[in-house]
């Protein structure tokens, strides 16, 4: 499926009138499993790409280019459209619109730009900090720029309502609406009467955070205009615990064969994508 189809199919989901959960991505093999399973929309979130590519935390030590190219490896092994963090455009609005320019290369359907002072400064460890709404305007203009395929999702994003009030969150969402993208997505909300506040102050499809349990009836999200909802990435952690147990297994004495939670021959088989690559070497490789 062509990028293009993808990023319509993203659009779709924004104007419809349902709320999504996104399975959390971060490699071909976790895409294809949430393809399997009937995920309508990935997110292949900073975070993740962090421990994936580096094993490291997520404090801004990956590179565009070190997140661009897992893009592209997560895009091309299945046809689903996801969604991706680009943190803070990994620079200021001129590297902003570089970083809108690799991603979108990558296959990617949409991405976020927020305005989050990153990476932390001298003496703000553990002190999280905002750039000026005009500095993010700036970014989203900038990011809208840098969009050569119209049909790719530019999201504004911002922590705003958990560092300096929701307040200050919806007149961020506000000028970033103004600035032109596609959507807002707000980070840090812990109330339905935020939610409320940024849904009456914005007419574009809201995309949250992680929220708290109590919070995530998805067809009250629905009314009020979210129209996708981050869950997490349970995924990841649960594959390293995973490994963890195999490995500490392996290493404790526990024969191969008798190792518990496995994936059968035709689960990998089917991750693989194994029946289109037997039928590819059958039909060019016969001799």
């Amino acid at each position: 499926m062509h990028w293009t189809q993808r990023r319509e199919r993203f659009r779709a989901i924004l104007a419809g009138d349902a709320c999504v959960y996104p399975a959390s991505v971060f490699d071909p093999v976790s895409v294809r499993i949430a393809e399997d399973l009937g995920f309508e929309l990935g997110m292949y979130a900073g975070s993740t790409a962090s421990l994936a590519v580096l094993g490291a935390p997520d404090i801004v030590l990956l590179t565009l280019s070190e997140f661009a190219a897992q893009a592209l490896r997560i895009a091309r092994a299945a046809a689903l459209p996801f969604l991706v963090d680009a943190d803070h455009g990994y620079g200021n609005a001129l590297n902003v619109t570089r970083t809108v320019e690799e991603l979108e290369t990558a296959g990617v359907a949409g991405l976020t730009i927020e305005d989050t002072l990153l990476p932390a400064g001298f003496g703000a460890a553990g002190r999280t900090q905002l750039i000026t709404v005009e500095e993010g305007v700036g970014k989203m203009r900038a990011a809208l720029a840098g969009r050569q395929d119209p049909s790719l999702v530019i999201v504004g994003r911002t922590s705003a309502a958990a560092i300096a009030g929701i307040e200050d969150a919806v007149r961020r969402i506000m000028a970033y609406e103004a600035a032109g993208v596609d959507a807002v997505f707000l980070a840090g909300i812990t109330a339905r009467e935020e939610i409320a506040a940024a849904a009456a102050a914005v007419k574009c499809p809201i995309i949250l955070g992680t929220i708290k349990p109590a919070l995530a009836d998805r067809a009250d999200l629905a009314r009020l205009g979210v129209r996708v909802c981050l869950q997490g990435h349970q995924p990841f952690m649960a594959a390293v615990q995973a490994i963890h147990d195999t490995m500490k297994a392996l290493r404790d004495g526990t024969p191969a064969d008798a190792l518990p939670g496995l994936a059968p021959d035709a689960l990998m088989k089917r991750v693989t994508r194994d029946a289109r690559y037997r039928a590819a070497m059958k039909e060019f490789l016969r001799g």
